[in-house]
């Protein structure tokens, strides 16, 4: 582990995240699928929902690739640096050039390479200067209130768009993130299925997502069978036969997702070549850990895994990397992730574009709010919401654009400011989703999918 892992820098409201394992999926014994309870029992958890119609959009992307940097990257270190400004607003790092005549951060060459195929954003806007409360806004479109849970992003395109095979429509590489919310006022049937395990790491396996190995798939296929002898003896006893219905839906997906050859594929790096893994960066290490060895840092796998599933129907995949709170020595912990950052990003966008998939997958850089642009006494940089960069590629957005513009030192910006709210409406109207549709919270309340969001055409091909 490098020496800016989570827990070891950031402050108290950065390093107090925990692991959040909402899903305890698998086979147990007797007759029980507890992967297929959970779907149930969870669809039934929140029932009192409905919808209010919406406009119909054309899509133009399928699928969401989110890559989101907890703590709050600092953009003057990669996307906006600020070469003429003071040292102390510079920062350690030069510049390189793009393909497209435009400038990044010199930790970021490789990225440099494939700047033509996506927009960078260098005047993102948000609201709160705060861990919590900024990444629930980020992933949410909304600030925390006392009365209202505010679905994920995620779980909104789930319940919007539904699957597109036999996988979850929401996914979340390794877990999904403490501070983002749930599913809101929605069923939790559209939260994200966690994999629990991280693809980057040494005994990668999805946690609970096959037949035990003392349970043969003969023996499984009985116990399915004795099941379905049971509801059919409830069924002759007048059962509700639509909370039945429900029940054997939600036992097909959970037996779907343990039986399917496609689906086990899937979350599967085993039929990927070394070439790929070199070119999403897999050996590529910052600085030396505690034990003084270098370390890679599992950026590629996790990046890997999210292409694969988008491959076979996955609607919105979320990955997490890093922690990027550096109020500590913001040289350090730049030199320690960049690299790994640089060549994922790059890697996955040349391999969605090289597969034909970037047209219709749309990848997404996130971070819950940026650094403040001077340099603090002990050589870090504290947060800042009022400007920072995202990056985004594919899915119908230009290519090869820098939009807006930070002022001189970056601390806020000076033209076209893209407020995160503007930039998710616009992200769920290549999708085809209007996000001025009203869902009815509690079945009463009717609450737009982003409040006041509005299209920012100018980054739309």
């Amino acid at each position: 582990m490098g020496p800016f892992d989570k827990g070891r820098r950031g402050c108290s409201g950065f390093r107090t995240l925990s692991r959040r394992h909402a899903i305890q999926a698998g086979v147990l014994g007797g007759l029980g699928l507890s992967m297929g309870d959970l779907f149930r029992l969870e669809a039934s958890e929140n029932s009192a929902f409905t919808q209010a119609a919406g406009e119909k959009k054309e899509a133009k992307a399928l699928s969401v690739i989110q890559l989101h940097l907890g703590g709050g990257m600092q953009q003057q270190e990669s996307l906006d640096p600020k070469p003429e400004a003071p040292v102390e607003i510079r920062g350690s790092f030069g510049v390189t050039k793009t393909n497209t005549g435009d400038i990044l951060s010199d930790r970021f060459p490789q990225t440099a390479k494939i700047a033509d195929k996506v927009t960078v954003i260098r005047s993102m806007v948000g609201r709160i200067p705060d861990h919590a409360l900024a990444t629930y806004h980020l992933f949410t479109g909304y600030t925390p209130t006392a009365v209202i849970d505010y679905p994920q992003m995620g779980s909104v395109v789930s319940h919007e768009l539904g699957k597109r095979g036999d996988l979850p429509p929401y996914i979340a590489i390794p877990n999904k993130h403490a501070f983002a919310g749930g599913t809101g006022f929605l069923s939790s049937a559209y939260g994200p299925f966690e994999l629990g395990s991280d693809p980057g790491k040494r005994g990668y396996k999805v946690r609970d997502f096959s037949i035990p190995g003392n349970v043969s798939l003969e023996r499984f296929d009985r116990r399915l069978t004795a099941r379905q002898i049971v509801e059919k003896r409830i069924r002759s006893l007048e059962a509700d036969p639509n909370t039945l219905d429900t029940m054997d839906d939600f036992y097909k997906q959970a037996y779907t997702l343990l039986t399917s050859s496609q689906a086990q594929g899937a979350f599967s790096l085993d039929a990927e070549s070394e070439s790929t893994f070199d070119l999403y960066g897999r050996d590529v290490v910052g600085l030396k850990g505690p034990d003084n060895r270098y370390h890679p840092k599992g950026l590629a796998e996790r990046l890997i895994v999210a292409r694969r599933l988008v491959e076979a129907g996955v609607r919105f995949v979320t990955v997490t990397f890093g922690a990027w709170d550096c109020h500590v020595d913001v040289k350090s912990n730049t030199l320690d992730q960049m690299p790994a950052l640089d060549h994922a990003i790059a890697g996955l966008v040349a391999d969605l574009d090289q597969r034909g998939m970037l047209d219709t997958t749309i990848f997404w850089l996130t971070t819950e709010f940026g650094r403040t642009p001077k340099v603090n006494k002990d050589g870090g940089r504290d947060h800042h919401a009022r400007c920072y960069s995202n990056l985004v590629a594919g899915g119908g957005f230009t290519r090869g654009q820098f939009y807006g513009v930070s002022g001189a030192t970056g601390a806020e910006p000076s033209r076209d400011a893209v407020p995160l709210e503007n930039l998710m409406y616009t992200i769920y109207h290549q999708l085809g989703i209007d996000a001025n549709k009203e869902l009815l919270a509690f079945g009463t309340r009717p609450i737009e999918i982003v409040k006041n969001g509005k299209l920012v055409e100018g980054i739309l091909a």
